[in-house]
């Protein structure tokens, strides 16, 4: 866990990530494939587990887009991102085995919650999954109420 805060993605990095998941999305929901869309939660699933640096989306902007940019004014932390990449594996499955399972109007209302999730992040920065992560965090801990010092600090500074 110690080494979680230590690490940190560009904010950046993030949001193309954030564009090339909206784009699989979309089109998983255009196709009606439950295999894109189970691919997608296999690729969440795998980053939630083994952290976002593995993701190849993050990786195809490290080597192509990052490069020719400032370094970060900060980074954003990898446990709320391993967080969002959790809620991303859990939608894209549901969605996936609703259309395989013969409800393709479900599969297509839970990926377009994922891919409105996934667009709000690209677009905006905004991580849906990434500010739920200190609630989430406090409620297993039992402390509902003001921020406490133990907190995740999202976007904290490099």
């Amino acid at each position: 866990m110690v080494d979680e805060q230590v690490r940190g993605a560009d904010p950046r990095g993030v949001r193309f990530t954030a564009a090339m998941t909206s784009v699989v999305l979309a089109i998983g929901i255009a196709a009606a494939s439950p295999r894109l869309l189970l691919a997608q939660a296999v690729l969440f699933g795998f980053c939630a587990a083994f952290g976002v640096r593995f993701n190849p989306y993050g990786a195809a902007y490290r080597k192509t887009v990052r490069p020719r940019l400032a370094p970060p004014a900060y980074l954003e932390g990898e446990g709320p991102l391993r967080f969002a990449q959790g809620i991303g594996c859990v939608f894209a499955t549901v969605a996936a085995l609703a259309y395989a399972v013969g409800f393709p109007a479900l599969g297509a209302a839970v990926a377009a919650l994922a891919l409105t999730a996934a667009l709000l992040n690209a677009v905006f920065g905004v991580c849906l999954g990434c500010h739920l992560y200190p609630v989430v965090a406090r409620l297993r801990r039992g402390m509902i109420g003001p921020s406490h010092p133990e907190d995740p600090v999202v976007g904290a500074k490099a």
